[in-house]
């Protein structure tokens, strides 16, 4: 039997969240891309698509204002798409495969300086509940440089606040142990103790951070609590979840940590994903130079007058 466009989608959908451990989000983003590009064949076969095609289909989300960042997600989503339809012998050859994704500029978002972390983790008030909660999710998300979604997803388990270290789950369901200091400690420490039973009322949960009606929380209910504490906190960039994770690389590596530890801390798979924080080793180099280099400080015209 002739495999249709649905069947072909659910099936490496399938082979995403099973085969290649994928996230649910990651796996919908993909199935929702592959699905816009079905809806611009008009009724035509996704086997008979052309490099052609898939330059207009690309063209034409460039032409509706899509960001390049996007637009190369598509095209990710298509590659992978037809590698696998590749693989089950259900075309003959990959379409996407010859073209190149659109030039992405990498930056980071608004950095927050310590002064703005320590306004943003001193706004919850830790004489409520809800505060003492709030608080040591901030506190595990900065001290731990955690994804929202590893956030989220933690287990009491997965604590070890006498050792001091907690174990997330990040991409492609890849175990890291993370250091915990001691504030994070002991916010969480306060928070189960005196807040958590509160939220759960007689219930259990392996879940660790619980919310009003002694449910998980979730990621769209602590973007929100963020938002909120950083209006408060009177910061002017835009915060969110990834800007404390943002935050703590950009600060352990502003302290004298080195790359590949903090490529560990923050589960990059590959360095170059934590490469886009050395412009801050540069500028440490720069200062570690003007201060001990014997000529570092030699007025330019000296400097001119050497043999370079």
């Amino acid at each position: 039997m002739k495999a249709t466009a649905n069947s072909m989608i659910d099936d490496f959908v399938d082979f995403l969240s099973v085969e290649r451990r994928h996230s649910h989000n990651t796996v919908m983003a993909y199935r929702h891309d592959i699905l816009c590009f079905l809806e611009f064949l008009k009724g035509r076969a996704v086997q008979e698509a052309a490099p052609s095609d898939i330059r207009a289909y690309l063209l034409s989300l460039d032409r509706d204002g899509l960001s390049a960042r996007s637009r190369a997600r598509r095209l990710s989503a298509l590659k992978s798409f037809y590698k696998y339809l590749l693989y089950e012998n259900l075309v003959a050859e990959n379409p996407a495969d010859i073209l190149e994704s659109p030039k992405l500029w990498r930056r980071l978002p608004g950095v927050l300086s310590i002064r703005d972390v320590d306004a943003l983790l001193s706004s919850p008030d830790d004489a409520k509940p809800d505060g003492k909660r709030n608080k040591a999710m901030l506190e595990v998300l900065y001290a731990a440089g955690l994804r929202v979604t590893e956030l989220v997803s933690l287990k009491i388990q997965d604590l070890n606040l006498e050792a001091g270290y907690l174990k997330s789950m990040g991409k492609g369901s890849k175990e890291r142990l993370v250091p915990l200091g001691k504030k994070a400690r002991d916010a969480t420490r306060l928070y189960i103790l005196s807040a958590r039973p509160g939220f759960l009322k007689g219930r259990e949960s392996p879940d660790l951070f619980i919310t009003n009606r002694g449910t998980r929380m979730t990621r769209q209910g602590f973007w929100k609590i963020i938002k909120a504490y950083a209006m408060q906190a009177g910061i002017k960039v835009p915060v969110s979840p990834h800007t404390l994770r943002h935050a703590f690389a950009t600060h352990l590596l502003e302290g004298g940590a080195d790359l590949r530890s903090v490529q560990a801390m923050l589960g990059h798979a590959d360095i170059s994903t934590t490469q886009i924080y050395t412009h801050i080793l540069q500028r440490q180099m720069k200062s570690v130079f003007d201060k001990c280099h014997p000529r570092a400080g030699l007025p330019l015209g000296d400097a001119n007058e050497l043999d370079i």
